[in-house]
């Protein structure tokens, strides 16, 4: 008589996946890991936040972390190219795809920035403390608490410091490691590691684009040359102008002018004077509509001055140069990265809602991968500002959360 034959097994579903991976010894052991090297992951943060890294000068903020990539026993840790530090945890599985964990290394801040790094009972103080000295620090965790306590998974994860996501960087280092014939095929997943806090999942690109617009003029003296084109009023004229837009509600969109100079003296008319303007929007059709609106409010605005200069205008040149783009761009319904990260909330109980930012996240999502971006936990505040600030407590159920998500990702045997 023949044998019933056996019914397929079920799917495990990332739930019951995430819930195995968290009782397994060595995964608890990482986790104590956590909270008893807090002290020493602070002391990581305030040691990385005290090294400059504004836009474009990241260098040697980039080899301080290759070095203590290098320390934690991770393989291959270097600079590429761009300057972005990569090093890798190599997994059991050869044929697998990568897991990445990245976090930037750049900060807003110029370059001559003082870096007044410091702490102030339970606070640690200072520009990027938090943005993005946690998610740094946070890859550093990450590293040490998966060698201590030997964990081993299947997938690959490769680490990653990368360059250029603040400012007018224009996710330059993502963009190299997604061009880069090593890595553009090679990732599966993306876990964006930026800030604090564990209350979001980042799955919405925020697109961007940003403008310089510079206006050239004869220049003079104030009093003799009275009358003649002065570049800084026609942008205050542009301004004007291009702050009567409108700007829907829904989609979300928003500009800013952020920046103005011009100009060597007060009785001087300026030669030149210059903007920077970010144009930011849920959609690209409203970013293309903003842009159109900009570029016509500073026509308007040069038209109606040399209409008033008359015959002593003379020349007024105008150039108006893109210096950043960052696309828009969205996670595919169903993707396993976000069924994971929310199956990983729903075991530690964490309420999180799912979040739209422009972050690193932008550049794969925009590829049709699969990332998030998420805190690295505890909390902070003031970001992009001198007074920033970041406070450590409860940051070891930030990196719990990640390291669960990252676990079950790359997956991890008995």
């Amino acid at each position: 008589m023949a044998l019933p034959a056996k019914a397929p097994a079920e799917p495990i579903t990332p739930q019951q996946e995430v819930t195995r991976i968290a009782e397994l010894r060595p995964v608890h052991a990482a986790f104590a890991w956590f909270r008893a090297h807090e002290r020493e992951i602070a002391e990581r943060q305030i040691e990385l936040a005290r090294i400059p890294a504004p836009p474009f000068g990241e260098q040697a903020r980039a080899v301080w972390l290759r070095d203590r990539f290098a320390e934690l026993g991770l393989e291959d840790a270097h600079v590429d190219e761009a300057g972005n530090v990569l090093a890798v945890r190599p997994g059991s599985d050869a044929e697998a795809k990568y897991l990445a964990l990245a976090a930037h290394i750049d900060t807003v801040f110029p370059a001559g920035t003082p870096l007044d790094i410091r702490r102030e009972g339970s606070r640690l103080l200072g520009p990027g403390i938090s943005d993005n000295g946690a998610g740094v620090v946070a890859l550093l965790a990450l590293a040490g608490a998966l060698e201590t306590a030997e964990i081993r998974h299947a997938a690959p994860i490769l680490f990653l410091g990368d360059v250029g996501e603040e400012g007018e960087g224009d996710l330059r280092g993502m963009r190299h490691l997604f061009s880069d014939a090593r890595w553009k095929e090679a990732i599966a997943y993306t876990l964006v590691l930026d800030g604090a806090a564990t209350d979001t999942v980042v799955t919405e690109g925020l697109g961007s684009r940003r403008f310089e617009v510079t206006l050239h003029g004869p220049g003079g003296h104030s009093w003799s040359d009275f009358g003649a084109p002065n570049p800084v009023v026609i942008l205050a004229r542009a301004i004007s102008l291009f702050s009567g837009v409108h700007v829907p509600a829904e989609p979300r969109t928003a500009y800013n002018v952020g920046n103005i100079r011009g100009g060597t003296s007060v009785n001087s008319i300026p030669e030149s004077a210059s903007m920077k303007v970010d144009l930011r929007s849920l959609s690209a059709a409203e970013i293309d509509r903003l842009e159109r609106a900009l570029r016509e409010a500073v026509g308007e605005a040069v038209a109606e001055a040399k209409k008033s200069a008359g015959r002593r205008g003379g020349e007024i040149a105008c150039e108006i140069r893109l210096i950043g783009s960052r696309p828009a761009a969205e996670l595919k319904p169903g993707a396993r990265i976000l069924e994971v990260v929310e199956a990983v909330d729903a075991h530690l109980g964490n309420a999180s809602r799912v979040h739209r930012a422009s972050t690193d996240a932008n550049i794969p999502l925009s590829l049709g991968r699969e990332a998030v971006g998420l805190g690295a936990g505890g909390a902070g505040g003031g970001a992009h500002t001198l007074h920033e600030w970041y406070d450590p407590s409860g940051r070891d159920f930030g990196l719990k959360r990640i390291l669960l998500a990252a676990l079950t990702l790359s997956g991890v045997s008995e």
